[in-house]
C-alpha cells in the first residue's frame, strides 16, 4: 500500500513493504532555493543580531520582519489571488526549519506567518482579506493570535472572555484577559477568542487602535527572551460586527484547524534548532581537549553525538513525512467552490493525528539534543556566551506550545479509536485477528528487512497490547502509554523507509551511515515502544493476564543488537568530520 494514499492513522494497520513517504531528498530546485534564501537572510541579517533581539529591540524584529516580507517570506500560505505564492508545506516547513535556530525571532515569524495570518486566510470573508490580508502579507502588519486565558489553556473551550452585541447591532463588546500572547508587544491585529453572550466561542478581528484594547507589560520569561509575550486586557473593547471571523459558535473550527499545522511548524522549529545545537556540540568536541586529546575521542562523547544524529535524522524524517502527506491530500483538492477551504481544513484535519506525533516527538528529541550538547560543553555550556545555553533555555517551551504533550499523546490514541468507532479504520478488526491467533509479517525483501520485521512485530504488538488494555482507556495513564507505542512505531518506520527509498542512489559511505543509522534508530525507539507496552500492561492488567502478556512484550519488541557500538561510532566519527548534522 502506498503511504501517500494512507488515511490518517492506517500507517498502523499496513505493511510497511510497498510505502512511499516524502523525505529531504526529494525537495526540488526551487525549494532548495527558497531555503538558500531564507538560510541566507538568517546569516546576514539575524544570527548577528541575536543579542539586540534577546534584549527585546522590537523595532528592530519589526524592521528584519519586514525584510523577511520583501523576500516573499511571508507569502507561503498565501492564496495566489491575493498576491500570495501557496507554497507546498513540505516548503513552508523547510522555511521555518531555517529560520529556527534564532528561537526568539522564530516566534515572531511563525506567530505572524502562521496563526497570524492563517486564520484569516481559512475563514476571512473577501471583505475581512480585502482589508486585511494585504497589510498582513506585505508585512505592513504584523499578526497575533489570542486564545489563551489566565485560567484555560489546555481547554481553551473554558474561555472566559466575553462578547455582547450592543444595542445598535453595529459592534461587538469584548471583555476578558488573554495569556501569553505572542507578539503583542508590536502587532497591530488580533485574532482574539471569545463568547457571545458568554455561550457561544467565537473569534473576531480585533485592531491594537480599538477603543478599551490595552497591552499589559512582558512576561519575564525562562527562555525565548526575544520574543514579545505579553497578556492582553479587554475592556469594552469595540469590534465592529464585520470583524466577527467565521460563524459565531463556530471559533473551535478556527481555534483547532490552525492548531493542526502549528503542531507540525512546531516539530519544525524544534529540528532547525536542533541541528543548530547539534553543530555546536560537534564542532566543540573536536576542538575542546582533555587528557592530551580531544573529547571527541572519547567514548562517552561519541555516544552522546551518535544519539543526538540519530535524533535528528528521525525527527527530521518524521517531519517532512507528515508535510508529504498533507501536500498529497491537498493536491487532490478542487480549488473551486465557495467551499475549498472547509475541504481543505477536513484534508488537513485527516492527519491531525500524525501533526500530534510529529510535534510530541520532535519536542522531546530537541530536548535530548540541547541537553547532551550542554553536557559536551561542561561548564561553558552553562554560560550565557555559548550558544547551547541559549538553545537550552529555548527548548524548554517546545513541549507546551500548541497543546502540551500531555494532551497531545491523549489525542492520538483518541482519534484513532474515534475513526475506528465511527467505521472509519480497521483497528478493531485487526486487534480481533490478532486475538485470534494472527501473526506478524511483512513483504520487505531490501536491505532493512531486519528493521522491517522489527516494525511488523511492533505493529503486531500494538494490536495485542490494545486489545488487552481496552477495558482501562479511560486512565490518561493507559492512554499515554498507548501513544507511546504509536509514537514509537511511526518514527522507526519512518527511518526505514526514507533509508530504502535513498539507499540506492547513495554513495558507498552515505549507505555505510544509512545503515548506521537505522540499526541506532531501530534499537532506540523498539527499547522505547517496548518499555511503552510493557508500562500500558502494568497498568490495565493483573494475575496471569499481566504475566502472559509481558512475554509476548518480550517477545515482539526484540530488535537487532549486534553491531551497535560500530554504527554508533560511525554516525560519531561522520558528524565530528563534518562539525555538523551530515545527513
Amino acid at each position: 500500500m502506498n503511504s501517500s494514499l494512507l488515511n490518517g492513522g492506517e500507517f498502523l494497520l499496513a505493511d510497511s513493504a510497498g510505502m512511499e513517504i516524502f523525505s529531504p531528498e526529494e525537495f526540488t530546485a526551487e525549494q532548495k532555493q527558497i531555503a538558500e534564501t531564507t538560510e541566507e537572510f538568517m546569516k546576514k541579517e539575524v544570527f548577528p543580531n541575536i543579542d539586540r533581539i534577546e534584549d527585546k529591540d522590537f523595532d528592530f524584529v519589526v524592521e528584519k520582519m519586514r525584510q523577511c516580507a520583501d523576500l516573499g517570506l511571508f507569502l507561503a500560505e498565501v492564496p495566489e489571488e491575493y498576491g500570495g505564492l501557496e507554497l507546498e508545506k513540505t516548503t513552508n516547513m523547510l522555511m521555518i526549519e531555517k529560520v529556527a535556530p534564532a528561537a526568539s525571532f522564530c516566534m515572531a515569524f511563525s506567530g505572524h506567518t502562521g496563526i497570524g495570518i492563517l486564520p484569516m486566510v481559512y475563514y476571512g470573508t473577501p471583505d475581512q482579506k480585502e482589508r486585511y490580508l494585504g497589510k498582513l502579507s506585505s508585512g505592513e502588519w504584523i499578526g497575533a493570535y489570542a486564545l489563551t486565558e489566565p485560567d484555560c489553556g489546555s481547554d481553551p473551550l473554558s474561555s472566559r472572555s466575553t462578547a455582547v452585541l450592543n444595542d445598535d447591532g453595529t459592534h461587538y463588546i469584548l471583555n476578558g484577559t488573554k495569556q501569553f500572547i505572542t507578539n503583542s508587544a508590536f502587532a497591530d491585529l488580533f485574532t482574539i477568542f471569545a463568547k457571545i453572550d458568554g455561550k457561544y466561542f467565537s473569534a473576531f478581528l480585533v485592531e491594537k487602535g480599538f477603543e478599551g484594547f490595552n497591552v499589559g507589560a512582558e512576561e519575564k520569561k525562562m527562555g525565548l527572551k526575544g520574543s514579545s509575550t505579553t497578556q492582553l486586557l479587554l475592556d469594552n473593547v469595540k469590534v465592529p460586527v464585520e470583524n466577527l471571523l467565521g460563524e459565531p459558535g463556530k471559533g473551535h473550527k478556527i481555534a483547532f484547524n490552525v492548531l493542526n499545522v502549528g503542531r507540525l511548524k512546531v516539530a519544525t522549529q524544534t529540528l532547525g534548532m536542533a541541528k543548530a545545537a547539534f553543530a555546536e556540540a560537534a564542532s566543540y568536541a573536536t576542538e575542546r581537549k582533555q587528557f592530551g586529546k580531544p573529547i571527541g575521542e572519547f567514548g562517552a562523547i561519541k555516544e552522546k553525538l551518535a544519539d543526538m544524529m540519530a535524533a535528528i535524522f528521525a525527527s527530521e524524517t518524521v517531519i517532512y513525512r507528515v508535510a508529504g502527506l498533507l501536500d498529497n491530500r491537498l493536491a487532490k483538492l478542487d480549488h473551486s467552490g465557495a467551499d475549498y477551504y472547509e475541504r481543505y481544513q477536513k484534508a488537513i484535519e485527516e492527519y491531525a493525528a500524525e501533526c500530534a506525533i510529529a510535534k510530541v516527538f520532535c519536542t522531546e528529541q530537541l530536548d535530548l539534543v540541547v541537553d547532551e550538547a550542554v553536557q559536551i560543553h561542561g561548564g561553558y555550556g552553562y554560560i550565557a556566551e555559548y550558544a547551547v545555553e541559549r538553545y537550552y533555555r529555548d527548548s524548554r517551551i517546545q513541549r507546551i506550545f500548541e497543546g502540551t504533550n500531555e494532551i497531545n499523546r491523549i489525542l492520538i490514541p483518541t482519534m484513532l479509536f474515534r475513526k475506528a468507532d465511527n467505521g472509519g479504520s480497521v483497528l478493531w478488526e485487526l486487534v480481533k485477528k490478532v486475538q485470534e491467533g494472527a501473526k506478524p509479517e511483512t513483504a520487505y525483501t531490501g536491505e532493512f528487512a531486519q528493521a522491517a520485521a522489527t516494525i511488523a512485530s511492533l505493529k503486531q504488538l500494538f494490536l495485542t497490547v490494545l486489545g488487552a488494555a481496552v477495558p482501562a482507556k479511560d486512565h490518561q495513564e493507559v492512554m499515554l502509554a498507548i501513544a507511546d507505542m504509536v509514537i514509537t512505531i511511526f518514527a522507526l518506520e519512518s527511518v526505514v523507509l526514507r533509508a530504502d527509498k535513498t539507499f540506492a542512489a547513495a554513495s558507498g559511505a552515505k549507505q555505510d551511515l544509512l545503515k548506521a543509522m537505522v540499526k541506532v534508530v531501530t534499537f532506540e525507539l523498539a527499547t522505547q515502544c517496548q518499555s511503552a507496552a510493557s508500562r500500558c500492561c502494568a497498568y490495565a492488567l493483573t494475575g496471569e493476564a499481566l504475566t502472559g502478556m509481558q512475554k509476548t512484550v518480550s517477545n515482539l519488541s526484540t530488535s537487532p543488537v549486534e553491531g551497535l557500538l560500530e554504527a554508533k561510532q560511525l554516525l560519531s566519527q561522520a558528524s565530528q568530520e563534518s562539525g555538523k548534522y551530515c545527513f
